[in-house]
């Protein structure tokens, strides 16, 4: 009979997550889902600009507005569902709820592959194709970040969320970089592979052993856990500022969603170039999370986090001013390179800090505060590039976001108070 979630771990605890057969089995479906859907929702941005420009004779300025349209459409679904996705992954097989939300986006890939090889793409079928994918990662979300903690003993999650980090950023590199030149010799092709790839990852993520959250006490009704998750939130003043601080400083600079107009309109480097862009960041945050996997960070936790934030925006600024395309890479390398340190930080903290019955209606809220950041983020730069240019936009975005930064340090003293992944000692050091 195989081993139940919720047995106590009597075997000794493996030297890394990767000699745990059922993380390496998740950490490959990850990969291949991230690579999917990086390229898929990158290419579909690039897209919808293209189409707005050549097919709608869009202005540079409107077309902008239509890609932080396409980051609503995307939250709408993921603001509506995330009460759902968040119950559904603490009440049923993790494994399943990750299944279904991967044949979803496959299922997009799919259409997206058949429109663009038919040239039948217009405004509305990408709007909604957005919307699809939106509603398909909310449930993907919270059921894959709460897989992590119950196949790996808790000493090994910090290592398990930073090589899972090294998943999501190596897949993101190779995805849109792939994806981009791919699609400047046959626009169908890299959707065709999204479609394939997750297809595989929703095989694979069904062979790990079954997970369940672990019920510590009578399971109430759904509405009452959905609302039990938010007061939990609510109320641990630790875990409110370490998911708002994501929340309004990204809300603030959607930087990465004005950069099909660095690339077309300001850079030059079309679709191949907008491909290495997307990719530097992912570039620069697997690198940093290769290296916090053999040495991840102990002491101090919580300062470095508020550091690598505002370090983020600072570069976001310079960004905005770079007008050669290597300095353009170096610059989102960096980015990428402290948000992983943050990402990291943030993304252990929270799971560390959270009760296992409570970990998918957390993650389900932390994952609605990313995607609002990134969608409504993406929205706000649209809207203020349609004003600003897209260079004001970022620098206007990037400056206010570092003022977050700064609130959130003096208002949430109990973020720079965590000073050890080790849960007990974590619990008292933010109360303290």
């Amino acid at each position: 009979m195989a081993r139940s979630v919720t047995d106590a771990v009597t075997a000794p605890v493996p030297a890394s997550p990767l000699h745990i057969g059922d993380y390496r089995r998740y950490w490959l479906a990850r990969f291949m889902g991230v690579f999917a859907t990086m390229s898929m929702v990158v290419l579909l941005g690039y897209q919808l600009y293209a189409v707005a420009r050549d097919d709608y004779g869009m202005s540079v300025a409107e077309a902008s507005f239509q890609l932080g349209l396409l980051g609503l459409a995307q939250f709408v679904p993921l603001f509506l569902l995330t009460p759902v996705a968040g119950l559904a992954a603490d009440r049923f097989d993790r494994r399943h709820v990750a299944a279904f939300a991967n044949g979803i986006d496959g299922l997009v890939a799919v259409v997206l592959a058949l429109a663009t090889w038919a040239d039948a793409l217009d405004l509305p079928i990408l709007f909604t194709l957005a919307a699809a994918h939106g509603a398909a990662r909310v449930f993907l979300g919270p059921s894959m970040s709460a897989i992590a903690p119950n196949i790996v003993p808790p000493a090994l999650l910090p290592r398990a969320i930073a090589l899972s980090s090294i998943a999501w950023q190596t897949a993101s590199v190779a995805g849109l970089a792939v994806g981009g030149l791919i699609f400047a010799r046959a626009e169908w092709l890299p959707h065709a592979l999204s479609a394939a790839l997750l297809g595989c990852s929703m095989l694979l993520i069904l062979t790990v052993r079954p997970v369940r959250a672990r019920q510590d006490g009578p399971r109430l009704k759904p509405v009452k856990q959905i609302a039990e998750g938010l007061v939990y939130v609510w109320r641990e003043r630790f875990l409110l500022g370490c998911i708002t601080l994501d929340l309004f400083a990204v809300l603030l600079a959607g930087a990465t969603a004005l950069l099909p107009v660095f690339a077309r309109d300001i850079l030059f480097v079309g679709p191949e170039g907008l491909g290495l862009m997307r990719a530097a960041p992912a570039f620069g945050a697997a690198s940093v999370a290769l290296w916090l996997s053999f040495r991840p960070l102990q002491r101090e936790v919580g300062v470095k986090m508020l550091w690598a934030v505002a370090a983020f925006w600072a570069l976001t600024i310079a960004l905005a001013f770079s007008r050669y395309f290597i300095v353009s890479l170096a610059i989102l390398a960096a980015m990428g390179a402290v948000d992983m340190v943050s990402v990291f930080i943030r993304s252990s903290l929270v799971q560390l800090f959270t009760p296992d019955d409570k970990r998918g209606r957390v993650s389900s809220i932390s994952g609605l505060a990313i995607s609002a950041s990134n969608e409504l983020g993406e929205m706000q730069s649209g809207l203020a590039a349609a004003l600003l240019g897209a260079v004001g936009a970022v620098v206007f975005g990037g400056a206010g976001a570092i003022i977050v930064t700064l609130v959130w340090a003096w208002y949430f003293p109990e973020l720079r108070r965590a000073r050890s992944f080790e849960p007990q000692e974590l619990k008292k050091e933010v109360s303290s």
